[in-house]
């Protein structure tokens, strides 16, 4: 599955990733925005591996903004990949 969201600023988030057993797998985070450190887009992606499918957008960003406490997010925010997983799940 395939999810895209630009940013009111411009940065595309795009998010690629399936779904087994109801819970998200093989979740692969990218874009063309920036992350310092860049270990943390590992994070992310790892953080959302297993979430519920079901999952609202508060509860995919919260995951996100956990997985990023050490972390900057420029170009682009935890509510970005939420919209951006949303969208994969609706493809």
């Amino acid at each position: 599955m395939h999810g895209e969201y630009k940013t009111p600023g411009g940065k595309l988030v795009v998010v690629d990733l399936e779904v087994y057993t109801g819970r998200l797998t093989r979740v692969q985070v990218s874009g063309d925005f920036f992350l310092e450190p860049e270990e943390a887009l590992d994070w992310i992606n790892a953080a959302l591996e297993g979430l519920p499918a079901t999952s609202d957008e508060a509860e995919i960003a919260q995951t996100v903004r956990q997985a990023t406490a050490h972390a900057e997010m420029i170009g682009f925010s935890p509510e970005a990949i939420a919209v951006a997983v949303k969208r994969a799940l609706s493809s």
